[in-house]
């Protein structure tokens, strides 16, 4: 007798995003406590008598920040959309699309992260100058305190004091939130708002907000939600959370691969958000160019599908 076992059925995309919430929330707790058993083998237990100053980046401790931030990373972003795919009786690469990236859409991933650049620093450089009526004043200083301790942590994070400390960047930085981001809000968050909605455009800016949003840097709040929106954009047209990771990747490997290339020319940290400056011609070519590679990477992945 044959025995032909039933496909699940999918649960409900509201109870899937309460089980991604439920799952960040538990692997945030379980996995910082892992990290403070790391801590505390690395530096013993009398430091958690320092734990303020660890939190507020205090070079001596940098370490054991750097370990909270990677056990963090993977609690709250990694291990959470993987779970939820098991939770859903599937395989992550199945649930979430890990078909293998072709080199062209590659390419073209690279070229749009690299051509985007002008622009991106534009809508940087004009959100930086927000300004919030007058009776919001109170918010507005409140945003830019949180602001300072945001660029006071990131320098600390990002200073590299040997080749190592760079490799442990480039891990901690790029590479975990490119996989653990992409995989929480991108594959899990944006595909189960669209299941919900029907309107993928609804669901990449609905997950590109929430992205942006849970970082609490209002002054980067609108560069970063684009590229969110961009990130999701590259998931959906593919079908592929590779290329949104690997789009990821490039954004946050550019920040530590400036920040190693100016410390070696001594140059100050707190200089790296600085605009370089374009005229306005090269803002606009660099508009055009990156929805003009938008669309060929649309194509591109259209064709694929129907072929595949």
């Amino acid at each position: 007798m044959n025995f032909v076992t039933p496909i699940r059925k999918e649960s409900h995309p509201i109870l899937q995003i309460f089980l991604l919430c439920v799952y960040w929330g538990a692997g945030a707790v379980i996995c910082t406590l892992l990290g403070f058993i790391v801590i505390a083998a690395v530096y013993g237990t009398s430091i958690f008598g320092e734990f303020g100053m660890i939190l507020g980046g205090d070079p001596k401790f940098i370490t054991a920040l750097k370990i909270i931030q990677i056990f963090s990373s993977i609690g709250m972003f990694i291990l959470p959309p993987i779970v939820l795919a098991y939770t859903e009786g599937q395989k992550p690469n199945t649930f979430y699309g890990f078909k293998n990236p072709s080199f062209l859409p590659l390419v073209l991933v690279l070229a749009i992260m690299v051509v985007s650049m002008p622009i991106m620093e534009w809508v940087a450089v004009h959100n930086q100058k927000m300004v919030l009526p007058e009776f919001l004043k109170g918010l507005e200083n409140w945003m830019k305190i949180k602001e300072q301790a945001a660029m006071k942590m990131t320098i600390q994070l990002i200073t590299v004091r040997s080749n190592w400390d760079f490799v442990v960047n480039l891990i901690m930085i790029a590479a975990l939130p490119a996989i653990g981001e992409e995989l929480f809000f991108r594959a899990g968050l944006q595909g189960a708002i669209q299941k919900m909605m029907g309107n993928h455009h609804i669901a990449i800016w609905s997950a590109a907000i929430i992205f942006s949003a849970i970082h609490v840097q209002f002054y980067g709040f609108v560069p970063r939600m684009l590229l969110g929106a961009g990130f999701g954009y590259l998931y959906y047209y593919s079908g592929s959370i590779w290329y949104a990771m690997l789009a990821h990747f490039i954004n946050n490997a550019y920040a530590v691969c400036a920040a190693f290339y100016m410390q070696k020319h001594h140059m100050p940290l707190d200089k790296a958000d600085e605009p370089i400056g374009f005229p306005w011609y090269g803002y606009l070519i660099s508009a055009i160019f990156t929805i003009a590679l938008f669309k060929i990477f649309k194509d591109n992945a259209t064709r694929e599908r129907k072929l595949g």
